[in-house]
């Protein structure tokens, strides 16, 4: 009996109708109209039809408690004449939306002073004749700040931004400073840094020797608060072992405004819950540190936009990170690469099999790989492994260390049974990567 009930409940009205027309006869209708009944069975007459004034429609369900305003479309309001300054805070709204495919992942550094403590924090004295790629610099406050610093640290600013809100306040910066060239790409695409090179925007970047680190070229960056931010993160860092994208001029820093979820995943321990597949690509392929504490980045409306308590997008569910805390850190390869060149492949093939069973002892997992990849446990462990490179396979995969992992795809590399095919299928192909 139960059933009938819920099928009806999704389909149920207010307004109720028939499902057949019924003749009524003329008589009833008649005495309808001019009787009705009150109390106890009596009745009174009413006025004739003519002289009842009409009533007030009734309200729908949906407005029956207020009646919505329909929504307006805000006046287009005119960008201000000059825009090397911009506007203040408060007035952001009108030019910067905060929602839309190309806003709801943004995030801006906004305050002018936390501004430059990041921008000397990024480049700091002793700097000289950089090259700055910015990518997703919102508005510019960044690259004001970048722009202000002593001009013999920066020889050139690279802006990389392609959304025209943001260009309106970014290509007067150019025309101010020749030093700046506004690009309108995009940060995420491989195509972007393709045409750096093909129309010569690095050509004067000297290329040093990967035992050196290069301090003339520097990727500074917002990072998107949604998963594209985080992925843009990790397939840049996967680049390093390959020494491709930027890594070709040698051992670039990179410089990051991120939320401190991203960076609470990319330096957790073995022993942090947070350890995650990023975790370890992180800390084989570079070291990284905060450049300017934390605490001063925070409470987070002093510092960036949009603010996290608007009413405009608090209920979001893409915007609830919005108001989470952002820190400044900069990440620098590490010469002697651990994930050696042309290994990168089967790295994240083992990282992405192993890591779904995550608490799960590293000697019940390995099966895990591909058929028959139990025998893996001979390479880690067998009689001819010396005692002090051995690997503890009772270790649980989120606690297992950068050289266990190192072992573990070095097994997989050397087992004659690799699944190869799996390998390609199960992987971005290079030209999909950034």
């Amino acid at each position: 009996m139960s059933s009938p009930f819920f099928l009806r409940r999704p389909f149920s009205t207010s307004i109720r109708c028939s499902y057949r027309t019924k003749n009524i006869p003329e008589d009833i209708v008649a005495k309808a109209l001019t009787k009705q009944p009150t109390g106890r069975g009596r009745s009174k007459d009413i006025q004739s039809i003519e002289d009842v004034k009409p009533e007030a429609e009734p309200q729908s369900a949906s407005t029956s408690k207020a009646v919505r305003k329909p929504k307006t479309r805000k006046a287009n309001i005119p960008l201000p004449v000059d825009r090397f300054e911009l506007p203040p805070r408060s007035k952001w709204r009108n030019y910067f939306p905060t929602s839309g495919m190309a806003f709801k992942s943004r995030i801006s550094i906004a305050n002018p002073e936390t501004a430059a403590l990041v921008a000397e924090s990024f480049v700091p004295s002793g700097s000289k004749d950089k090259v700055i790629i910015e990518a997703y610099p919102g508005p510019g406050t960044l690259t004001r700040a970048l722009m202000q610093l002593p001009k013999e640290r920066i020889r050139k600013i690279i802006v990389l931004e392609d959304v025209e809100q943001y260009l309106n306040f970014l290509n007067p910066l150019q025309e101010a400073d020749p030093r700046v060239q506004v690009l309108p790409m995009n940060g995420f695409s491989w195509d972007t840094y393709h045409q750096l090179d093909v129309q010569g925007f690095l050509d004067d970047v000297e290329n040093i020797p990967w035992n050196q680190s290069n301090p003339y070229l520097h990727f500074i960056s917002h990072l998107p608060m949604d998963v594209l931010g985080e992925q843009l993160l990790a397939q840049l860092l996967r680049c390093a072992p390959e020494q491709s994208w930027l890594f070709k001029h040698g051992r670039i820093p990179m410089s990051y405004l991120m939320h401190d979820w991203v960076w609470d995943r990319i330096s957790a321990s073995t022993e942090d819950p947070a350890r995650c597949k990023l975790s370890v690509i992180a800390q084989a392929v570079s070291e990284f540190n905060h450049t300017i504490d934390p605490r001063l980045l925070v409470p987070y409306n002093n510092h960036f936009y949009p603010d996290a308590t608007n009413p405009a997008y608090s209920s979001k569910t893409e915007n609830r990170r919005r108001g989470t805390p952002f820190v400044a850190g900069t990440f620098r390869p590490l010469e002697h690469q651990i994930i050696q060149s042309g290994m990168l492949d089967k790295w994240d093939y083992c990282l992405r099999k192993l890591f779904v069973l995550k608490s799960t002892p590293l000697k019940n997992a390995v099966g895990h790989l591909a058929p028959g990849s139990d025998v893996l446990k001979s390479y880690l462990t067998g009689d001819d492994v010396p005692l002090d490179q051995r690997t503890d396979m009772n270790k649980i995969i989120k606690k297992m260390g950068v050289e266990d992992w190192a072992a573990v795809v070095s097994a997989f590399d050397r087992w004659p049974f690799a699944p190869e095919e799996l390998l390609i299928t199960d992987s971005f192909s290079r030209d999909e990567r950034i």
